[in-house]
C-alpha cells in the first residue's frame, strides 16, 4: 500500500534552490517540499564563502563584468543568455535575502560588505574585484535558515526524511513523484501539477570530497533511469583547498582575504601559473597547478603529497572575525594552528557543473532540441542551465540556487494554476514497491560498503583532476564490474523502520549511474576544458567541442550521446589568461 497526496506544486529537496522555489510557489498555490533531510541540514548550509553580485558597494563593478568572468571562468562553455539572466538578477537576489533578514557582514557605512573571490575581476580581467557578499564564512547556513523561516511563514508544507525513488510520467508529462518515508518504510505518492527537483550534487562518487554523505545524485539518477538526458556530466569541479586526507572544505574566502598557496619550498607557485590574479585564479586552474606541483615532487609533508595554505602573515583578529569556521576546522581536524603554520590541503571533489538540463525558467529539457517536459522543473546543483559551463566560479553556486530557484518557483506555480492534475492510476506506486521488494528478497554475501569504496577509489584515481583515455577505460571497466556485483547484492535488514541499509543501497545505485554518465561523457570529449582535463588532449578545441553533451540511458542498459551548440553572445572564445 501507499499513501497518496495531492498538491499543485511539489519540490524535491530543501536546500537553497528548493526552499527559494518553495517560497515563490507557496505564495501562489498549494505547495509541498519533500526532503531526504531535515531542511536546515541540507548541504547549502556547508557553503562558506559568499554569494556574488555586482553591488559595487566596496569597489566599482558591473553585471557585465560579472557575466564576462562567468563565461571566461567556465572556459566559454556557459550559455551566455543564461549567464546574463543570472548576473543581472544577482543584485535583486541579494537584496531579496537582505529584506528577509539575512545578516550579511557590513561596511563601516552600513552597506553589505564584499570581498574578493577566485576568477572575479573588474573591467574584463584587468584586476581582482570585491564582489562576494558574505555572512562571515557561514553564508550558505544563513541563506538556508532565512529561507526556511520564510517558507514556514508562507505555510509551505514539509515532508522531512522522505527519499525520492521515482518520477511519475504520463504521456511525456510529469505528474509527480514516488518517495519512501525513511522513518516508517511506507511509500508515498505525491500527485502534483508541477514538480521541481532540487536534490543537490553527487560528489560521493569520489573518495576525497567536500560533499556530505547524502549527496548521491538521487534526482539526476531518477531522471537518467527514466531515459531522459543529463547534460555536461564530464565537468566536475575539484576545489583546490580541501583539508588533507579528509576533503573537508576550506573556503576560497581564505585566499580572498590574502591567504597564499605554497609548495614544500615555500614558493608561491601560483605566480607561475596565473601571474595576474595568482592564488585567486579559477578553481580548475588552481587544482591542476596543485596536482602538477605534487606530481613534480614539490608537495609538502613526509609523502610530499599536499600543498600548504599560508595564513600566517594575516591579522589574526580579521581572520577570526571573517573566517571563524576555517581556522576552527584546521585546529579540530588536523591539529594545525593556522596563524603559526601552513594548513595541509589537496584538491577535493566539490561541485557538479552538469546535471538535469533546463532552460532559464528551470523547465527540464527532454532533448538537445530544447523541447520541455510539461510540469517538470529543476534548479541548483542537480540541474544544468549551463551558467557554469566547464568550471564554476566561487560564489556563483549560491547565486545560481537563489536566482533559478526563484524563477523555477514562479514558473511552476504559474503552470500549476493554468492546468489540471494529470490522471494517475491507484497503483502508481506498484513498480517502486516491487523494486524494493526485489532488493529485500533473498540473501547475499556482497557488502555494499566494499562496492562503494571501490567506486570512490577508482573515480579518485582515474577520473578526477587529470584524465586520459587509458584511465577512463579503466574506470569504465570497473564500473561495469561493480554494477554486476551490485546487482547481486541484497538488503540484509528486512525491517521497515529507519532501514538505513536500504537507503544506502539505493543511493549507491544512483552513484554508479552518475559515475557511468560522467566517465562515458568524459571519454568522448577529446579536449581539455575547465574541470575536464585530458592529459592526452591538453588543448581546448573550439572547432570540435564548443557544444554541450547530452547523455541518455538506452532501454538495453547502454548509453547514447548527443550534442547541442553553446549559446554564444558578446564574448567570443579566447585563451584563458589570468
Amino acid at each position: 500500500m501507499a499513501i497518496y497526496h495531492r498538491y499543485d506544486a511539489v519540490i524535491v529537496g530543501a536546500g537553497g534552490a528548493g526552499l527559494r522555489a518553495a517560497l515563490e510557489a507557496g505564495q501562489r498555490c498549494k505547495t509541498a517540499v519533500v526532503s531526504k533531510l531535515y531542511p536546515t541540514r541540507s548541504h547549502t548550509g556547508a557553503a562558506q564563502g559568499g554569494m556574488c553580485a555586482a553591488l559595487a558597494n566596496v569597489e566599482e563593478d558591473s553585471w557585465e563584468w560579472h557575466a564576462f568572468d562567468t563565461v571566461k571562468g567556465g572556459d566559454f562553455l556557459p550559455d551566455q543568455d543564461a549567464v546574463d539572466v543570472m548576473c543581472k538578477e544577482a543584485i535583486e537576489a541579494v537584496l531579496d535575502l537582505e529584506r528577509m533578514g539575512l545578516p550579511f557582514n557590513r561596511t563601516p557605512e552600513g552597506r553589505i560588505d564584499q570581498r574578493r573571490f577566485g576568477g572575479h575581476t573588474r573591467n574584463h580581467g584587468e584586476a581582482p574585484v570585491k564582489r562576494a557578499c558574505y555572512a562571515a564564512d557561514r553564508t550558505g547556513h544563513m541563506i538556508l535558515q532565512t529561507l526556511y523561516q520564510q517558507c514556514n511563514k508562507q505555510g509551505v508544507e514539509f515532508y522531512d526524511e522522505f527519499f525520492v525513488l521515482d518520477l511519475l510520467m504520463i504521456d511525456g508529462a510529469c505528474a509527480g513523484i514516488v518517495a519512501i518515508e525513511i522513518a516508517s518504510g511506507e511509500l508515498h505518492v505525491f500527485h502534483a501539477k508541477s514538480t521541481l527537483f532540487a536534490t543537490g550534487g553527487f560528489g560521493k562518487m569520489f573518495k576525497i570530497t567536500s560533499n556530505a554523505h547524502t549527496l548521491t545524485g538521487d534526482g539526476p539518477g531518477v531522471v537518467y533511469r527514466k531515459g531522459l538526458p543529463l547534460e555536461d556530466m564530464e565537468f566536475f569541479q575539484f576545489h583546490p583547498t580541501g583539508l588533507y586526507g579528509l576533503g573537508i572544505l576550506l573556503s576560497e574566502a581564505a585566499r580572498g582575504e590574502g591567504g597564499i598557496l605554497r609548495n614544500a619550498d615555500g614558493e608561491r607557485f601560483m605566480e607561475r601559473y596565473a601571474p595576474t590574479i595568482k592564488d585567486l585564479a579559477p578553481r580548475d586552474m588552481v587544482s591542476r597547478a596543485e596536482h602538477q606541483e605534487i606530481k613534480e615532487g614539490r608537495g609538502a609533508g613526509p609523502k610530499k603529497d599536499y600543498i600548504l595554505l599560508d595564513l600566517t602573515h594575516l591579522d589574526p583578529e580579521v581572520i577570526e572575525a571573517k573566517l571563524p569556521d576555517i581556522t576552527e576546522f584546521a585546529r579540530t581536524y588536523l591539529n594545525v594552528e593556522p596563524f603559526t603554520e601552513g594548513v595541509p590541503i589537496v584538491p577535493t571533489a566539490h561541485y557538479a557543473m552538469g546535471g538535469i538540463p533546463t532552460n532559464v525558467s528551470a523547465e527540464v529539457l527532454r532533448n538537445a532540441q530544447n523541447d520541455v517536459i510539461p510540469g517538470f522543473y529543476a534548479a541548483g546543483e542537480c540541474a544544468c542551465v549551463s551558467v557554469h559551463g566547464a568550471n564554476r566560479l566561487g560564489t556563483n553556486s549560491l547565486l545560481d540556487i537563489v536566482v533559478f530557484g526563484k524563477r523555477g518557483g514562479i514558473h511552476m506555480a504559474e503552470y500549476a494554476n493554468s492546468t489540471k492534475h494529470l490522471e494517475i492510476s491507484e497503483d502508481a506506486h506498484k513498480p517502486t514497491e516491487e523494486w524494493i521488494a526485489s532488493l529485500m528478497e533473498g540473501e547475499s554475501d556482497v557488502r555494499i560498503a566494499d562496492v562503494r569504496s571501490s567506486l570512490q577509489e577508482e573515480m579518485m584515481d582515474n577520473a578526477s583532476v587529470v584524465r586520459t583515455d587509458e584511465s577512463l577505460n579503466s574506470v569504465l571497466a570497473s564500473i561495469e564490474q561493480l554494477n554486476k556485483t551490485y546487482s547481486q547484492a541484497k538488503v540484509r535488514d528486512k525491517g521497515k523502520v529507519f532501514n538505513t541499509e536500504l537507503i544506502e543501497h539505493i543511493e549507491l545505485g544512483f552513484l554508479l549511474d552518475m559515475a557511468e554518465a560522467l566517465v562515458v561523457s568524459a571519454k568522448a570529449r577529446t579536449e581539455s576544458r575547465g574541470g575536464h582535463y585530458r592529459d592526452d588532449y591538453q588543448s581546448r578545441d573550439d572547432t570540435q567541442w564548443m557544444k554541450h553533451s547530452f547523455i541518455t540511458k538506452t532501454p538495453d542498459g547502454g548509453t547514447e550521446l548527443t550534442y547541442k551548440p553553446v549559446t554564444l553572445g558578446r564574448y567570443e572564445p579566447v585563451e584563458r589568461k589570468y
